[in-house]
């Protein structure tokens, strides 16, 4: 029974024990004299089950057919659905067996019927829960890397980027101070991390083209791996780069930005630094040895997973630029606008229109080499571009253009069109002179007397 079928009970029992009057039940349920007397008589008649609406637990008569609501249903499950967030909401799916499949019904209607068979839930489609990703076990099993842009020196210098590294596991930080977020600011951060540490089996990055990039056509169709320089590097000391979809996805090394950007900044200020040079020699001697003493933690495991540092010269054939170039016919190679002629080799010879490796040192320093062994080149000079006379504008070329083709052309005196209407000409004056010639005479010719 419904709460206003069980208020009238309530109310009718009590005209029953004579504390209410049948007009007084009529103004408490809300109804009219007339019917509260037939409410009366059912009650005394029936009792409480008297007083149910008579059409509780039956169908409408309004009510779809089962056949009708059986083949509804077989096509939503069908046609219109699926999991959350792919399924036909009822008012969808009504729209669309109404235009489709020709079978009109109340979205309302529909949801009940759906909710019933279960296929339709009030379950919205939510974003995926994320929960904290827990800390690795072992130093140097990962390290997230970043760079925070802020006024680091004040007014005292320019704006710079701050390159942070932390240890996943253990929050043991290393910073450089920087212009921008480029290539070799941050290999010079990961060379001074693995110069200290070790080489570290993984790093946590964004997902920027400097540490990955979208593979191009070509290497999808050949099922290669892109890599950037950065990543190149990486690959070659073994170090696998891991992009994040997120910034709160590297959490550890974000919110290390936020405790630089309010203690860093304080110090500097203190210490009146105003270079980024003396900032990073403030860094490496007081400030990162404190900060690790300070909120460093230890290891949930006792072994480091660093691999042994490279020594010095292997770090300097990693950590450089390299970019494949096509030797001239003239055995010249061409890199950023400059021009290396390489020299007579006795050993590995390097044939004409083959490619050549061309490396990049930290300090712009400038190595070719084909197949692992290094050449020898001299750099010459750009060969002299072709004087090119200066031309009009565009717009006075085409000026000059359009006049000509609207302009008339008249041949000249001397064209043979011309010398061929003269002689025309010359022919019919002659004639026209002979046939005057002619008629003179007759023309003299006295006139006969009558």
């Amino acid at each position: 029974m419904s709460k206003r079928e069980l208020g009238r009970v309530e109310v009718l029992a009590r005209v029953r024990s004579k504390q209410l009057r049948v007009v007084d039940a009529a103004r408490l349920i809300c109804v009219s004299y007339r019917q509260a007397k037939r409410l009366w008589k059912r009650y005394r008649e029936e009792g409480a089950a008297g007083l149910k609406h008579r059409s509780a637990g039956q169908s409408s008569n309004r009510a779809h057919e089962l056949k009708f609501q059986q083949q509804v249903l077989q096509l939503v499950r069908k046609k219109y659905g699926g999991p959350v967030g792919e399924r036909f909401g009822p008012t969808l799916a009504a729209e669309h067996l109404a235009s489709e499949d020709g079978l009109k019904v109340d979205a309302e209607t529909l949801r009940r019927w759906m909710l019933a068979e279960g296929l339709w839930s009030r379950e919205r489609k939510r974003r995926a829960h994320r929960r904290r990703r827990a800390r690795k076990e072992h130093f140097g099993e990962m390290v997230q890397l970043d760079g925070s842009f802020h006024d680091w020196l004040e007014e005292r210098g320019r704006e710079g980027c701050l390159i942070d590294m932390v240890d996943d596991a253990t929050n043991t930080t290393w910073a450089q101070l920087g212009e921008q977020e480029t290539i070799w600011a941050v290999a010079d951060a990961l060379r001074a991390w693995i110069e200290r540490y070790g080489v570290p089996l993984a790093l946590y990055v964004d997902w920027k083209n400097l540490y990955k990039r979208p593979a191009s056509p070509g290497e999808r169709l050949r099922g290669e791996e892109p890599l950037t320089q950065f990543g190149r590097m990486c690959a070659k000391l073994g170090i696998e780069v891991i992009a994040a979809s997120s910034p709160q996805a590297k959490g550890r090394v974000e919110r290390a930005h936020g405790t630089h950007q309010d203690r860093l900044v304080k110090k500097l200020r203190r210490k009146e630094i105003r270079s980024q040079e003396a900032a990073n020699v403030y860094l490496e001697r007081e400030y990162l040895p404190e900060h690790n003493r300070r909120f460093a933690r230890v290891a949930a495991r006792p072994e480091d997973y660093h691999w042994r540092a490279p020594r010095a010269a292997e770090l300097d054939r990693i950590f450089r630029l390299e970019s494949e170039r096509i030797l001239s016919q003239d055995w010249v190679v061409r890199y950023d606008n400059r021009f290396f002629q390489l020299q007579p080799q006795s050993g590995n010879y390097a044939p004409a229109q083959s490619k050549v490796l061309v490396c990049e040192g930290r300090h712009g320093s400038i190595a070719i080499e084909y197949r692992g062994e290094s050449l020898r080149w001299q750099e010459i000079p750009a060969p002299a571009r072709p004087h090119i006379f200066d031309a009009p504008p565009s717009k006075e070329r085409k000026r000059v253009a359009v006049e000509a083709a609207k302009r008339k052309w008249v041949p000249p005196a001397s064209h043979p069109w011309r010398e061929a209407a003269r002689r025309g000409l010359e022919k019919r004056e002659r004639r026209a002179s002979r046939g005057a010639g002619a008629l003179r005479p007759s023309l003299a010719l006295p006139s006969a007397s009558p």
